[in-house]
């Protein structure tokens, strides 16, 4: 079970845990984590069932064809490409389960139509006829051989688990059967429960229909702001108005909701102390950006993570999420997804240290308070140093007793840096 944390309206909590607010400065009206985690839910026709895969960048160019069944440079491959163009590190779930592939010497490893493509062959090996060499094909692509003289010495691969009982000579046998099963809402359901245990920056979702994006929709802010998980979740066409939330207008040429997968690693991957504002699109999809001045404005009121041309380039437009409504607990800077970057951080990092060094440790007296804001203090200043935030001083953190023996109660104001977006010039001409 998970630690306790999230928000808190008064000091009445019974798990153990970090509990922060956040909240905009009322207006007149320790090491820092590292980032470049995405985790998406999607349709694959192969891969393995009912578990979360961690695939990094250098496995997905290396082990694509193992991983997914297809090559790195396959087309079926498109929108992965785009997400790791800025991720180090992403959590799949394969969300189509299905039958597997068979024939009778073998069975695909993995359930899915690319089964039907794996083909056996067995053959007489040139060098000693009283071997046999056998032969797994995915496509025209060798992946396998082995040269054994018993059924006994075979050895299940990659993608087959073998059956056979004899060797016999076979120009080729084709797995068949191998199917994809339909896509419901249980899927996602059931792989965000799983995905409750592990740390990402950003959760992706393709989905077009209502009720399952906002089913992604109420888990960010039931993680976010009931147990302190800190990340994003990118969405297409989802007006949430929570600044967990990013909402992908754009649509694209090849498939209406695909831009996601290139948002999701952009807002997975930017460090905090950076923002995707004007940043270019450098993915393999044809976005469809011709947007006028106007519907830009309107986009950006209306929460909108655009792209739109900036000569023969795509760019992004602002770096926001999809908050709209503003209160005195959260003001405009809350639209900025640099400034949500930089909050989730601290949580994150406040937690960790927390966690980690100080629940059931240390005592809550004089010293380890002191303890506890020096390590928060380093944080900060490390913050600093990145230019993610500015004017900190040791004196805008305090360390008290809570509201019994157990908690410790943390005050702290925060200056968050974002990057320049709006350029006012004034010349006067003589």
């Amino acid at each position: 079970m998970a630690l306790g944390g999230g928000t808190f309206i008064s000091q009445n909590k019974k798990l153990p845990g970090s509990y922060i607010n956040f909240a905009s400065a009322q207006n007149a009206s320790s090491s820092i984590g590292e980032r470049g985690i995405a985790a998406m839910a999607i349709e694959m026709d192969w891969g393995k069932d009912g578990e979360i895969i961690e695939v990094t960048s250098q496995n997905f160019a290396k082990d694509s064809l193992k991983i997914f069944g297809y090559d790195y440079s396959n087309e079926k491959l498109k929108g992965l490409r785009d997400l790791f163009k800025n991720v180090k590190k992403a959590y799949f779930y394969r969300l189509n389960s299905g039958n597997k592939a068979t024939t009778d010497i073998a069975t695909a490893k993995c359930s899915g139509t690319r089964g039907n493509d794996i083909r056996i062959v067995v053959a007489k090996n040139i060098d000693d006829d009283t071997k046999y060499d056998v032969t797994t094909y995915l496509g025209t692509k060798e992946v396998d051989k082995q040269t054994v003289k018993e059924v006994s010495e075979l050895v299940d691969n990659d993608y087959v688990t073998f059956s056979m009982e004899t060797l016999e000579v076979t120009a080729g046998k084709s797995l068949e059967g191998g199917t994809n099963g339909d896509v419901s809402g249980e899927a996602h359901q059931n792989f965000l429960d799983k995905l409750e245990s592990y740390q990402v920056n950003a959760i992706g979702c393709t989905v077009k229909d209502e009720s399952t994006s906002n089913l992604y929709v109420q888990y960010a802010k039931r993680l976010r702001d009931e147990q302190g998980i800190k990340f994003q979740v990118v969405l297409f066409n989802n007006a949430a108005n929570y600044e967990g939330v990013v909402n992908v207008k754009n649509t694209t040429v090849e498939d209406e909701s695909a831009l996601v997968y290139w948002v999701t690693g952009v807002i997975a991957g930017c460090e905090i102390n950076k923002s995707n504002t004007n940043k270019t699109y450098d993915g393999e999809y044809t976005i469809n950006a011709d947007y006028t001045q106007a519907q830009l404005e309107t986009s950006i009121d209306n929460g909108e993570f655009v792209l739109h041309k900036v000569g023969d380039e795509i760019r992004v437009l602002v770096d926001i999420n999809s908050l709209v409504d503003t209160t005195t607990e959260k003001g405009e800077e809350f639209k900025s997804n640099q400034t949500i970057r930089v909050l989730d951080q601290i949580a994150s990092d406040v937690a960790s240290v927390f966690n980690s060094k100080y629940l059931g440790k240390i005592a809550n007296n004089e010293a380890g308070r002191t303890s506890l804001w020096s390590d928060i203090i380093a944080l900060f200043k490390d913050y600093q140093t990145l230019q993610a935030i500015e004017n900190f001083e040791d004196a805008d953190i305090s360390v008290e007793i809570g509201n019994d023996k157990k908690s410790v109660t943390i005050n702290t104001n925060v200056q968050v840096i974002n990057a320049m977006e709006k350029l006012y010039m004034t010349v006067v001409v003589e």
